[in-house]
Parts: structure tokens; sequence; C-alpha cells
């Protein structure tokens, strides 16, 4: 939007007007102080009692009387009061109701009151408008959210000569921030800084929070920078702008700075960096907030307990979580929800719904919320019978209608593998909005049903619902899931050319689905067609990068990536990244720098520990790992599989055993864990490989799991270098069993047999081979020349430089039989 014509309006302010008439002998009458002083303490009743008195005893009462009650309804918001005022005002006659004085406080009445239809008459209908009346109707259209309502509302008091006060810009500051429209946001800033408002705090914390909102965090510091006395109002709306826009640390030293200069903090504070902790994972920084809300005696209400207890969800803290809402006083369905949605954020299913009893028991009734988070913990568990139990309960309480609910019901079925219940949802959903068409279109995305994906993709624009930019990017991400790499590169592309701009989202999508199927090397060039197109990495498209560098071993890129980081400041102290940069360092062959990362760690996460772990495991440093397993019980960090996995790995690289049935053993007996497959298959790996085969034979056939492939064939290979026939006829029958077109397992085991002398076996594997179509892989490798991959197979002939090799390979052999002369 163009800016306003600002340079027209004069520079030169009219003095204020009160809208009060001027009537001495009324304003020295002891009942006019009476009914004001009432008034503003809130007493209407007695102020009315005090009017009856004054008609009875025939005292002349003048419009500024009825202008006080009016006032007095005002405070109050006592919208039944107030129109029976303007009954008696009315039956009265045009004395009274055409007073410019009373048509005005009329007008600041029913728009204080949000009644808008009723305040746009009297609007309408006012024979003089002042600064009072506007700043009343543009007030209320900002409350309602008809914001471009208000926004021409100030333009149209500008064209009649009528200046906005701080009374005014304040709101349409607030319209601006809605809309986000900075351009006219920075033509208030100018008629600001021209009228001289810019001196207000209220003002300029008004201008503060307009740019943030609107994203433009620069200016909405510089106007912050400029305020000379500035309150905690101010304070706060820096603070939320940063937190809006992502900025959490930002936010964390505003408040910080802010106390150092001595200002108290308020509810606004607290909470708003308690939503910057939680959206950094910032544990340390959360608790110091809420120290600071017991320090200061801040009162423990619903908005400050609420986000609190959000906080404590959002990190993990549950038992804290559960102190904060005991504590709470008058909690609503809202606070409940928190707590409940906390519960199924950890898994705690159970003690979600025990929670949902107890709510009941409080006499308060579930709300779509409430709904949607228990559908939301049938979903996570998996557990379609919890799932469909939500869903009678929604159709008995006529809940069925709701739109966000029936999106839960379909992701649920989704997530318990009933794509085809999830459908039958949509179908009988009668109102169908984008939101609706997305989850189903997600579950499809999710399973890889890229078929079903594309199909309802042009069935929802037949129905006349466009695609957003959501559409778009499960659409992609369907594509990736099926392994058509082409085909989501073609959707992106129409994407862009249908006139739908990439969002971050849609830039990751693409950088993860390739990376996940073996295109890392485009990967990396997408982060850059990223930035070229003007957007940040966040920290998801980061750790992605990293990944795809990790699988290319490519340090360079590795480095390109970190020097980003460091450069921009962004995310450096983030969780994810410092792992995604220990994980690339190991797996490009830099342990020391990878090293160097984890020991410059601001919070002691357990994934950043097994990142380092399983560095340590993939070069055998075995007391490395050991030892920072060690240290977790110091820092009561519980390990997970992960960790047991990685430090089982680093055993078995090195050979130790005795370590390895000791964590083996205390992740049962301490942790109280159960060892997945992927445990018992490194135990028996490393038994194996130790010549411990019986011990190894006996570990498999005990664990509860089948084993696997990968298991048989490390065991099959250590008896096979004994020379225990009897096992490994037993493995082999195993192996061909759990892979029966796996050639390579066929391979193995007629080389086995060979070395044994068993012809016979082995031309029996052969023909078994032969019978299924089976052919012997040959061997290949690579390398990469200049970003370009060079593959080499096993007897292959067929290769562009093939000669050239040959002629390099005999030159090279000729060289070596000289020097041996």
């Amino acid at each position: 939007m163009a800016s306003l014509p600002f340079s027209t309006i004069p520079i030169k302010l009219p003095h204020s007007v009160s809208t009060k008439p001027q009537d001495d002998h009324q304003l020295r009458n002891p009942y006019f102080h009476s009914v004001s002083s009432l008034c503003k303490n809130g007493e209407i009743k007695e102020a009315l009692s005090l009017v009856t008195e004054m008609n009875f005893n025939n005292i002349r009462i003048g419009p500024e009387i009825y202008g006080e009650i009016l006032q007095g309804c005002v405070y109050e918001r006592d919208f039944y009061t107030g129109q029976q005022i303007h009954a008696r005002i009315l039956k009265n006659g045009d004395f009274y109701a055409k007073n410019e004085y009373i048509e005005t406080k009329l007008v600041i009445f029913y728009a204080k009151c949000d009644a808008l239809e009723i305040a746009e008459i009297l609007f309408s209908k006012l024979r003089v408008r002042n600064v009072f009346s506007w700043a009343a109707i543009i007030g209320v259209k900002c409350r309602v959210g008809l914001v471009e309502e208000a926004l021409m509302g100030f333009i149209e008091m500008l064209k009649d000569e009528i200046f906005p006060d701080n009374f005014v810009v304040p709101n349409v500051c607030k319209a601006c921030g809605a809309l986000q429209w900075s351009g006219f946001g920075r033509g208030v800033h100018g008629y600001v800084a021209k009228s001289g408002l810019d001196g207000c705090v209220f003002v300029a914390s008004s201008l503060a929070d307009m740019y943030g909102k609107c994203g433009v965090l620069d200016d909405a510091r510089k106007v912050f920078d400029e305020i000379p006395d500035r309150n905690v109002v101010a304070w706060n709306a820096l603070m939320v702008g940063y937190v809006q826009n992502g900025m959490n640390e930002e936010a964390i030293r505003v408040m910080c700075d802010m106390r150092e200069e001595g200002v108290e903090p308020t509810r606004v504070t607290v909470s708003t960096c308690l939503s910057a902790s939680a959206n950094m994972f910032g544990v340390g920084e959360g608790k110091q907030c809420h120290a600071v809300a017991v320090v200061n005696g801040l009162e423990m209400d619903n908005i400050l307990g609420t986000s609190i207890l959000n906080f404590y969800c959002k990190v993990g803290l549950i038992e804290y979580a559960e102190m904060v809402f005991d504590r709470m006083v008058g909690k609503d369905v809202v606070t409940w929800n928190l707590l409940i949605s906390g519960y199924v954020q950890q898994g705690m299913v159970e003690d979600a719904i025990r929670m949902c009893k107890l709510m009941r028991l409080e006499k308060l009734k579930f709300d779509c919320v409430t709904l949607s988070t228990l559908m939301s913990a049938a979903a996570r568990t998996q557990n379609s019978k919890l799932g469909k139990e939500v869903q009678c309960y929604c159709i008995r309480h006529s809940f069925e209608s709701d739109i966000v609910l029936a999106s839960t019901v379909i992701d649920m079925y989704a997530k318990c593998d009933s794509i085809v219940d999830a459908k039958k949802v949509f179908d009988s959903t009668v109102q169908k909005d984008l939101i609706l068409w997305n989850t189903l279109l997600a579950a499809y995305a999710e399973s890889g049903l890229s078929g079903e994906a594309l199909r309802l993709f042009y069935e929802m624009q037949l129905e006349s619902v466009p695609p957003n930019v959501i559409t778009w990017n499960l659409i992609i991400l369907s594509l990736f899931r099926n392994g058509q790499v082409d085909e989501a590169k073609e959707m992106f592309l129409q994407m862009q050319s249908s006139g739908m701009i990439p969002t971050i989202v849609t830039w990751t999508t693409m950088m993860n689905g390739l990376v996940q199927n073996g295109c890392s090397e485009e990967a990396v060039h997408y982060l850059r067609k990223m930035q070229d197109s003007g957007l940040r990495p966040n920290v998801f498209s980061i750790t992605v990068a990293l990944s795809a560098c990790a699988n290319l071993a490519s340090l360079h890129f590795g480095r390109s990536v970190h020097g980003y980081i460091i450069r921009n400041q962004q995310h450096s102290s983030s969780v994810p990244i410092m792992t995604s940069l220990v994980d690339m360092y190991a797996k490009c062959g830099d342990i020391s720098k990878a090293e160097m990362v984890f020991g410059r760690k601001l919070y002691s996460e357990l994934p950043l520990y097994n990142a380092m772990i399983s560095a340590y495991a993939l070069y055998g440093n075995v007391k490395e790992a050991i030892t920072l397993y060690r240290s977790l019980e110091d820092m009561d960090i519980k390990p997970d599989n992960i960790t047991f996995t990685n430090v089982l790995s680093a055993c078995n690289h090195a050979g130790d055993i005795n370590q390895a049935v000791e964590i083996f053993s205390d992740m049962v007996s301490n942790h109280g864990m159960k060892p997945c497959l992927e445990h018992y298959g490194l135990m028996v790996e490393l038994l194996a490989s130790a010549g411990e085969t019986e011990r190894a034979l006996r570990l498999m056939e005990e664990m509860p799991y089948k084993p696997d492939a990968r298991m048989i064939q490390s065991l099959f290979a250590s008896c096979s270098k004994e020379h225990k026939t009897g096992i490994v006829e037993y493995l082999s029958r195993q192996l061909l069993e759990s892979e029966p077109d796996n050639s390579g397992n066929y391979v193995t085991i007629s080389n086995a047999y060979a070395v044994e002398g068993s012809w016979d076996e082995v031309v029996k594997m052969r023909e078994m081979m032969k019978a299924r179509g089976l052919k012997k892989k040959p061997g290949c490798s690579w390398i990469q020349i200049k970003g370009e991959e060079e593959v080499f197979v096993a007897n292959d002939k067929t290769h562009l430089r093939n000669n050239e090799i040959r002629r390099m390979v005999a030159l090279l052999l000729y060289d070596m039989c000289s020097d041996s002369k």
C-alpha cells in the first residue's frame, strides 16, 4: 500500500477540546461532584439515586450529569444501565438527545461496550465528529477485528482535518500490526514524528509493537532505543516482537537488560520470556523466569500460571508442571487442557485420561481442545480403540460437525494405519475447509501414497478449494516418500510457475527428500538456492544440510555450513545444530573438531551426548565412549536406546567383551530398559567375532526376537572360520529363510562349503540361485572427482575411459616391477 500523503497535514495541532459543556453553575452544583465521585468508584446505582433525588427536588439535571453516569457505565462495562440512561435521555427531549457532548458520550459508551452496530449508527448521525468520537469508533473496530475499516477511518479522520491523538495512534498501530502493513505503519510513524507524539511512551511502544508484528525488528529496536523514559509496556512490546519472530535468545537478553535498569517485570514480561524459553528449549532460562515471578510477588493467576505450566509441559518437566497446576487458584478448562496436553506429549496417556476423569468431577466440560488432545494421544500411541471412543463421545455431544475435531480424527486413523477409515470421516464431513483437505493429503503423503495424494490434489481444485503452500509441500513429500525424486522436483517447479512462493518448509522438504533418496549433494545445492531466494535457513534446514554433508563425507561442504552458522550467529547454541555438527565432523573424519564442538556446548542434553558417543564408537575409542556414558549418571541424565546402541557399538569395534556385557546388564538391571533387536545383534556380533560362537548362538536363541539376516551372517562367518560344520548348516538354513532372494547369502554359504570341500553342497547352492533367477552382484567401487562420481564395476569393460585406465594400470605395473629388480 502506498504511503499516506502526510506532507499535506499541517504540523500545528489544535488545542485540546473538552467534550464537557462549560456551565459554571452546574459545575459548582454539589450534586455533580457527588455523582462524578460515585461513578468513578463504580457505584452507579448510588449515582442514579442522587439523580432521582435531584429530579424530586426540582434541581435542573444538566447534560454533564448524564455524561458522568455514562462514563461510569464505561468504567464498569455496565451495558444494561447505560441503555437505560440512553432511554431517559431520549425521553427528556432534544435538549439532551441532540447535545454534542451527550452524543459523543453515547458513541464512546457503545463503542467501549463493543456494541459496534449501535455505535456506528450513532456515529453516522453525529453533527460534529471530534477526536474523542473518532478514537472510540476506531478503537472498537480494532477490538472486534475490523482492522482494515479502522485504518480507513483513520484516513477519513485525517481528511476531515481532525488530528489523531495518543489514544487513536496506538489503535492504528495495532491495526497495522494485525495486517502486517509495514508501509502503512511507516506512514503512521511519519505522522507521529511530525506531530510530536513520539515523546509519548505509549505511542512509541505501540510503534515498536507494530514493527515487531510486521517482522521489521531493526525498526522496532530503533523506536525502542529512542524512547527517553521506557516503561515496562515498552520493554514488553520489544520482547513480544522478538518472540513472535523466533528471536527467542534476543527476547531473554532484553529481559536481562530490563532488570538491570531496575524496571519491575509484569505478568506479561514473565509470560513472554517463558514462551521464549519454551521455544528454545531453555530449561535454565525458564526456571529463572519462574523465579523472577516468585521473587517479585506476581500473583499466580490464570495468565501467569498458565504460562509457567505451558513452559514446563513443553520442555518435558511434567513433575514441575503438576506442582504449578496444584498451586493455581481458579483453574479453568484451558489450564486443565495444558496439563493433559503435557501428559500426551510425554507419552503418558494413562495420566492424561486420569486427568480427564478428574476434570469431569470438577464439573468442567470437555471442549474441542480436550477432545483433540485425546485424539492426538490415540494417534501417538496408535491406539485406535481410544480414538474410536473419543470419536463416539464427539458424536454423542454434537461435536462431529467441528472441522478441527474432524481433522484430528482423520489424523488419528492415518497414524493407526487406517487410511480407509480416515477417508470415510473425510467423506462424511459436510463442510470441508482447506485444513481438512490438507489433513487427508498429509495422511496419504506420510504413507507414500503419491497416487492417492495427486488424485486428492486435483479433486480439491475441482471442488473450488485452491491449494495453499502446505498443500504443495505435502504433494512434494508424498512423491519423495514414494521414491519419485524427478516427479518431486517437477512438482516443485510447477508450484513456482503457479505463482506460489516456496516457504522455508518447502525448501527443507526438498532438501530432506533428496537426502532420504540418496541425493545428498543435490540437497546441499538446494540450500544455496534457498539462500539465493532470500530465505534464512532454520534449525531443521541446517540439520538436514549437515546430514547431507555427513552422507557425502564432504568436510568441505560441512565446514561451509558451519561457517554460515558462525557468521550469522544463528542457532549456534541450538542442541539439534550442535548434535548435527558433531555427527558431521565425526563422519567426515575430523574427530578432534567433533570434540571441540561438543566441548562448547551450553546445554547438557542427551541427543548431544549420544552423537559424541557415536563418534567415539565410529573411531573405536571405547574408553572415551564409556567415560562419556558414565558421566550421564553424574548429570542425572537418563540414557535411552540410542545411547546403549552407541556404547555397545564402541565396545564391538574395540572387541571389548567384558565392558559390553557389563553395559548390557546395566541396561536391564539399573535402567529397567528392554534391549531391542539391535542391542542383541551387537552382542551376538561381538561374541561371534571373539570366537565365543556357542555363547553367541545361545544368546540369539534366548532373545525375545526373531534374528535378522545381519545377526545370522556375523555368527555364520565366525562358525565358518572355526569350521563348525554343524552350526554352519543350521545357520545357513536360517539365513536363507530370512532373506531367500539375497544372492549374497547363497554366495557366502557356497564359499563356506567350498572351504570345507563339500562340493556337492556348492553345486546345490548354485542350482538354487539359478532356479530363483539370482545372479551374483559384481564388486563395485566409486570415487568423486571435481563433484562427479566415477563408478568402477568388477570385469566391466564398458567404462568410457576403459582404455585409458588400462594403460595407466599397465604403466604402474611396469614401474612396480622395475623398482623390485
